[in-house]
């Protein structure tokens, strides 16, 4: 991933044009939304496009490729992050929400959405850029658990149908453990396979005749 000044950035927002007869509440909506983005600007990071949550999030972030998502919602931040997460399922990122919202039931909610950091109210220009890098490295390390976590269950996966290829081998040729998995590797050598593969077709081809 870039360097922090260099930080691809896309923000979704939910009230991109304010409506309604609540003037104060727009104004608030309206001021945090620029401190937001000159919080972003000051500290050098690349706001490369604001974008609503439809049905086109998905197609666009595909298209902009950002570092880093930002969620600055109202009321309707759980939405917000709906969307977000849908358009991020196939590729993730890490997701910052900025809300005035003060329900804070949602916050646990979000943070198993895959939401780095929550930021209620508040928001000044010099706390944009600590948030940020505290989010990227809070989402490196959860990726980094994930990617152990399902290279553990790869290899786990990978030993039990092993195994039971080295038992339909043994049947089959009358072998011990040990001639079965000499026999296995003799084969997929000369396949120019990986043992796990033939293992894998072994098993696949066993289903296959059940």
């Amino acid at each position: 991933m870039n360097t922090p000044q260099a930080l691809r950035i896309v923000v979704v927002a939910t009230d991109l044009l304010p409506e309604g007869d609540d003037l104060d509440a727009q104004q608030e909506m309206i001021e945090r939304s620029n401190t937001l983005r000159i919080g972003l600007l000051e500290s050098g990071f690349n706001l490369v496009a604001t974008l609503p949550p439809d049905v086109f999030l998905a197609e666009r972030i595909e298209q902009l490729q950002p570092d880093l998502i930002i969620v600055d919602a109202e009321s309707d931040a759980r939405d917000a992050l709906e969307h977000v997460v849908f358009a991020t399922r196939d590729e993730r990122r890490p997701i910052v929400m900025f809300t005035d919202d003060a329900d804070t039931s949602f916050v646990g909610d979000a943070f198993s959405k895959g939401v780095c950091a929550y930021v209620v109210s508040g928001m000044e220009h010099h706390r944009i850029r600590p948030i940020l890098e505290v989010a990227l490295a809070r989402f490196r390390h959860e990726e980094g658990l994930r990617q152990e976590l399902s290279l553990a269950k790869r290899a786990l996966e990978s030993k039990s149908v092993l195994d039971r290829a080295k038992q339909l081998i043994m049947q089959k040729h009358h072998l011990s453990e040990p001639e079965a998995y000499a026999k296995m590797r003799k084969i997929a050598m000369n396949r120019g396979l990986k043992i796990t593969q033939l293992a894998q077709n072994i098993v696949d081809i066993e289903e296959l005749l059940i």
